[in-house]
Order: structure tokens, then sequence, then C-alpha cells
């Protein structure tokens, strides 16, 4: 899951939900302008001194990567400190670790000096496909590809408690612990009534699309793209009503996911064949006879159809008006996705808010046909600048019926 999505600024408060959802938020909401105004200054260094231009494919793809096994490295050892740090039999941790905060001085002055060229390779290499499926004006990737790795802010997604439904979203500042989390989500509750959760980020549509940092080149493809599409449609009508209508919202999401997808996995193959994934594992002939597990094997978990089961049972359950047993059924599922192996620390309505608008994939959407639809409708086009220029003038899910059964295509809900 990409966790992107387009960049709606909080606008200034007017009622009192707003008003009192700002004072639980305070000082911890993103600055977005003293942000642009860095990136920006950036992107202008990096463009006046074009340095990519001059280099080959192959140099551009060893710096790339070079790139990122040092933002490996930097993880690794930012562990390392912190292992130090935690061993109770060190006496000086400070002093044990010396070796490794030396290492990682010098591996983020790297960082920062390689980033801007880093950068303006992969938004070149991303244009470049991008122009190779005709997405370009007067020969040039129109909006220019701009992206900027970075520290991400988290949001606050906020929903109704009797129906799942993105209701407000407020930027939050880089770094916040889990307890300052769970404080702003259970203020909330307590004085809204609302369902709220503090979720993580991978990229945000600002301009330069903001991305966080990764140490995977496919991952840095794909998001780029995704960011880039947010940024395409922002004149149409799917842009237009993504915050105030939450269906759109979800299929402007899903579009970006698609093309993010597509062209992502083009710029690995043409770039950076050898990060090719290898192909899934074929399924079996017949899965009843051959296929099937035996009795006394226990079938693989699989998230995503154990959480689109999640997302039906509570979408009917929140329909027939039962709220609490709503709630009470998501913390029970919630303790049988930790007990599998995925630590969920929050499942609520908000939860479902945010990572159903992702609706290329089964999972947290559950039944709804956006996804499947949307999918479908990007097989029968010829193009994907067909895709894009159809979807773009989406502005209600009866357009995307309408649009869907024109092409002869419809969608089908998830059967988990």
């Amino acid at each position: 899951m990409l966790l992107c999505f387009l960049f709606v600024p909080n606008w200034p408060a007017f009622g009192d939900e707003d008003y009192q959802l700002r004072a639980i938020v305070g000082a911890e909401s993103f600055d977005f302008a003293i942000w642009e105004t860095q990136a920006l200054l950036a992107k202008a260094t990096a463009v006046m001194a074009n340095g990519q231009a001059f280099l080959d494919d192959a140099t551009r793809k060893h710096v790339v990567l070079e790139y990122l096994d040092a933002i490996q490295k930097s993880s690794r050892l930012n562990w390392e400190i912190e292992q130090v740090y935690i061993d109770p039999q060190i006496a000086d941790p400070d002093a044990s670790s010396q070796p490794q905060q030396a290492a990682l001085s010098e591996t983020r002055a790297y960082i920062d000096r390689v980033q801007p060229l880093a950068e303006a390779i992969v938004q070149d290499q991303v244009a470049e496909i991008l122009r190779q499926e005709g997405l370009e004006a007067v020969g040039e990737t129109w909006p220019p590809v701009l992206m900027h790795m970075t520290p991400l802010p988290s949001i606050l997604i906020v929903s109704p408690r009797d129906k799942i439904e993105r209701q407000y979203q407020l930027s939050l500042a880089v770094g916040l612990t889990t307890p300052q989390k769970e404080w702003m989500e259970t203020a909330v509750f307590d004085q809204l009534n609302l369902s709220a959760l503090v979720v993580p980020i991978g990229g945000l549509a600002t301009y330069p699309a903001m991305i966080m940092e990764t140490s995977s080149v496919n991952w840095l493809a794909e998001v780029t793209a995704h960011e880039w599409t947010h940024h395409w449609l922002m004149p149409y009508p799917v842009s237009l009503r993504y915050g105030t209508d939450p269906q759109v919202r979800i299929i402007n999401e899903t579009v970006a996911s698609i093309v993010g997808k597509e062209v992502g996995e083009q710029v690995i193959a043409r770039f950076y064949p050898e990060h090719v994934p290898p192909p899934p594992a074929p399924a079996p002939a017949d899965a009843s006879s051959a296929g099937s597990t035996p009795a006394d094997e226990k079938e693989p978990f699989n998230f995503n159809a154990e959480m689109a089961a999640t997302r039906v049972e509570t979408d009917r359950l929140l329909a027939e008006g039962d709220i609490e047993g709503a709630e009470a059924y998501m913390e029970a599922r919630r303790q049988f996705f930790v007990a599998n192996g995925y630590g969920i620390r929050k499942l609520n309505q908000a939860y479902f808010a945010f990572y159903g608008a992702y609706a290329d994939t089964p999972g947290a959407t559950g039944a709804d046909p956006i996804g499947p639809t949307l999918l479908a409708l990007r097989e029968a086009s010829p193009s994907l600048k067909d895709f894009l220029e159809t979807v773009a003038w989406i502005g209600s899910f009866a357009d995307l019926q309408r649009i869907a059964g024109e092409a002869g295509v419809g969608g089908t809900a998830v059967t988990p």
C-alpha cells in the first residue's frame, strides 16, 4: 500500500467541530509554507545545475542505486545505534556507538550531497516513460515530474462513527510519538464523538511531490508516478471534487495507484532491469484436487481477503445502526490480525475511511465496485493516455457508472 494522496490544504475553520479539531491538533500541525519554500529552492538549484543531462544511462543508474544504498546504510546505522542504547550491559552507549555515529554522519553528508542529482535522474526516467505514453505537451511531460524525498507529516483522519467516510484530514508535524497519536485520537472520540486515526503516508501531491525516504528503487519509481498522476489530474473534475465527494476521492486515489504501478513497472524494466521482481508463482491447475491444501496443513493467512471480509461485516453492522457492535467487532478483528503477524494499532471507521480509498487491490475497500470498475476501464483503454483522459472527467460515482457502461465494462464487488 502506497499511502499517497492528493494534497488538500487545511482550510480555515468555520464550524465548532472544525475549531475543536484544530484545537486538539494545536501546535502539532504541519507547516506546508516552510516546506514548500525549502523544497522549491532545492529544486530550482538542481534545475539550474542540470547535472543529470551530461550523464549516460549507466552512470545515471549507478548514481541512483548508490544513493539508495546509502539510505539503506543510514537506516541500518540508526538501528545499530539504537540497539547500543537499548542494551543495559553497555554503561556508556554514547562512547560505545561512536564508530556508528561517525559512519552515520558521513553517510548522511553523502546523501545530502547526492540527493538533488539522484532525484533529478528519477524524475527524468519517469518523465521519459510518460512521454512514450503520449503524456506530453510540446515534446515535454506536462506537468513536469517533480518530487523531493523528505520526512513526511502524518495525517489525522476523522470519520463519523455511524458510517465510514473521510470527514476531515489534518496534516500533523513530523515525528509524533505513539502516545501523542493516541491522545489526539482519544480526544477526538471523547470530545466530538468521531472516529479518528493518525496514519503514516508514503507520498503527498504537493508540488514538488513529497516522497518518503526509501532505499527501494521499485517503490520510488511507482510513488513518483503516482504523485505525478495527482498533478496531471489537478484541473479536472476527478480532482476538483476530491475534497467534497468521498467516492470521487476513492476514484482519484485508485486512478493514481493504477497509473503509478504501470509507469513504475515500465521505469524499472527500462532503466533497472535487474530489479524487475520475479513473476508470481502460478496458481494450481485444479484447486479442487492436486492444488488444494491437505487437511493437516493450515491455509496461509490472506490479509486482503480477511480485511475485505472485515470491511463488509463492519458496513453491515453500521447500516443496521449497531455502532458499538461494529466497533467491538473491529477491535476483535484487530486482535485477530495482530495474532497473525499484522501490527495494526487501531482498526476503526477512520482506518477504513483512509485505506479504503486505494481500491485497485482488495482489502479495506470491502465490496466497493470502484476498484474493479476502474481496472476494467484501464483494460479496455487502448493506452494509458486514453485511460487518463477518460477518467479525468469523472465528477461522481454516477459518472463512473455511465462511462463504464459506454465502454461496455462493469465493476463487480470483491468477494473475500
